[in-house]
C-alpha cells in the first residue's frame, strides 16, 4: 500500500470526512485490521481564506506548494488536495513535488461519463463556480456543466463559508440547495457535483432529485485504489 499524502484544514471539517472514508475504503479491500497509511498537512484555513478573498492565489499556492514538499520528505508516494478550490493552485503546487497529485475534477468526470451523465450541474464555493479552472477541467471530458445564478451562487458560496465550514448545520440552508438543484434540473442538468468538500455535510442522495456526486467521497475511493492497486 502506498502512503497517501493528504494536504488539509480546508476546512478540517470536511478534512475529517476524507481521513474517516479513505479508512473505511481501505478497510473494504483489505479487511482486518486494516487501515490507510497516510500524512496530513493541516493548515490554518483562516490565513487560506484571507489570501482568497484579497485573490492572493500565488501565495495560496506557495503555502500548499510547501507543505506538498514536505509531505513528499516525510515519506508520502502520492499527493490529495483535501478541498475542490484549491485546485485551482494544482499547477503552482505540482511545481514544488514529484509526487502524482489527483486531481478530484478528473476523478468527478470519470463517475459521471461511469453513469452516462454528460450534462452536470456544479455547487461550490463561488471560484469553483465562477472561475474556469475546474468547469475547463470538466469540460476536458467533454461533459456539459451548468452553474446555478449569480444570486444562487451568492447564496451556495455564503452558506459554505458562514455555515458549513464552521460545523454549523442549518435546515433552512439545506432547503436552499435543493431549491437550487431543481432548478438546476429544469435547466437540463441530469447529475448534480457537490463541488465543494463541505457540502456533502448538508445534503445526502434521499433529499435530491437528481444523482449527487459527492466529490469528498469520490476522491476519498479514487486515492485509495491507487493506493492499493498501482504499481
Amino acid at each position: 500500500m502506498k502512503t497517501i499524502g493528504l494536504l488539509g484544514g480546508m476546512s478540517w471539517e470536511s478534512t475529517l470526512s476524507y481521513y474517516r472514508l479513505i479508512n473505511e475504503a481501505v478497510k473494504a479491500q483489505l479487511g482486518g485490521l486494516n487501515s490507510a497509511k497516510l500524512i496530513l498537512h493541516s493548515v490554518n484555513f483562516a490565513d487560506i481564506e484571507v489570501l482568497q478573498r484579497a485573490g492572493d492565489w500565488h501565495q495560496c499556492g506557495q503555502i500548499l506548494g510547501e507543505a506538498a514538499h514536505g509531505l513528499e520528505l516525510a515519506g508520502a508516494q502520492c499527493i490529495v488536495i483535501c478541498t475542490n478550490t484549491m485546485h485551482k493552485v494544482v499547477e503552482q503546487i505540482t511545481q514544488h513535488t514529484s509526487l502524482p497529485v489527483l486531481h478530484v475534477a478528473d476523478v468527478v468526470a470519470n463517475a459521471l461519463k461511469a453513469q452516462g451523465i454528460g450534462c452536470a450541474a456544479l455547487l461550490g464555493t463561488r471560484f469553483t463556480m465562477q472561475e474556469s479552472f475546474y468547469i475547463e477541467r470538466l469540460q476536458s471530458h467533454g461533459l456539459s456543466v451548468i452553474v446555478p445564478s449569480e444570486i444562487e451562487q451568492k447564496a451556495v458560496d455564503s452558506i459554505i463559508y458562514q455555515e458549513l465550514c464552521l460545523g454549523k448545520i442549518v435546515p433552512s440552508s439545506k432547503a436552499k440547495y435543493i431549491e437550487v438543484i431543481n432548478t438546476l434540473a429544469q435547466r437540463g442538468a441530469r447529475g448534480v457535483i457537490l463541488g465543494c468538500t463541505e457540502i456533502g455535510l448538508l445534503i445526502a442522495q434521499q433529499d435530491c432529485v437528481l444523482p449527487l456526486f459527492d466529490t469528498t467521497y469520490l476522491h476519498a475511493q479514487a486515492v485509495v485504489n491507487y493506493a492499493i492497486n498501482s504499481q
